[in-house]
């Protein structure tokens, strides 16, 4: 069975990783074009940042970043387009254009969001996180990390079909409100996500849960990490893995597909 991969483009100056490499929508496109020539089966494109401490953007700077280039790929139909966004007015706009999945950290806490992709036929990607990404770090305490995000993806889950959205991916949410041990914790045991009925995607691409390791300090630094990451996480059964290095990792999940069929 082959592992999905969702390309991650950021138009934001400010990611923890990629911030401001696309100043215009040309430097965009053929980046997302590269991602596409390297395997991407899905884009994911952002317009505001999620890192730690990260603070809110107003929606029209959001919808200024994503609009044109979710427009330009859409009439390009070269892959799946995922918004990447916590705001139903952005994510209505982008699946007006061209979108077909939301992906929304907060799990589809505002209401709607899941009445956005509902009434468009999109899919969406319902992520754990508790607090906001200016919080989370202090919201990062429990006593069973995996029952308690499963717990909590179940009632979001729940929701989403209620709004009678068809197609439902579940993400643990590696990184947000959850220390490194969390995080290797739910790689480890990703496989009992399963028992929520949904796909499994996980996003390790250069997380800073890899940077406790020696030689990962910095995010340029975890490409090898990365990778592992990703290969431990189809093992354990995610069906999509969200990366920024599409063309090795595609190149490392080749190998474990060909195992699976040897």
């Amino acid at each position: 069975m082959r592992t999905l991969l969702m390309g991650v483009l950021n138009m934001t100056p400010d990611s923890f990783s990629d911030g401001g490499l696309f100043p215009t929508l040309e430097a965009a496109l053929d980046a997302a074009r590269r991602l596409i020539s390297e395997g991407a089966d899905f884009l994911d494109i952002g317009g505001e940042s999620t890192r730690p401490g990260a603070e809110p953007v107003p929606e029209e700077i959001e919808l200024r970043r994503v609009l044109p280039l979710v427009e330009a790929l859409a009439e390009d139909g070269l892959a799946r387009i995922s918004i990447d966004t916590m705001k139903p007015a952005v994510a209505a706009a982008c699946l007006r254009a061209g979108a077909s999945l939301v992906n929304d950290i907060t799990g589809l806490r505002d209401p709607r969001m899941a009445e956005a992709a509902a009434h468009h036929g999109a899919g969406v990607v319902v992520m754990h996180m508790r607090g906001t990404p200016r919080t989370m770090r202090q919201e990062a305490n429990y006593g069973d990390v995996v029952a308690e995000v499963k717990a909590e993806l179940a009632e979001k889950v729940r929701l989403a079909r209620e709004a009678g959205i068809a197609e439902i991916f579940v993400d643990p949410g590696i990184g947000f409100a959850k220390t490194a041990a969390h995080s290797f914790e739910i790689l480890r045991r990703l496989r009992e996500f399963e028992e929520l009925g949904c796909p499994i995607l996980i996003g390790p691409s250069r997380k800073s849960f890899l940077g406790t390791l020696p030689g990962m300090e910095k995010p340029g630094e975890r490409l090898e990490g990365t990778l592992a990451a990703a290969v431990i996480g189809a093992m354990h059964g995610a069906s999509v893995v969200r990366v920024h290095d599409v063309g090795p990792c595609r190149k490392a999940l080749s190998v474990l597909e060909a195992v699976r069929r040897s």
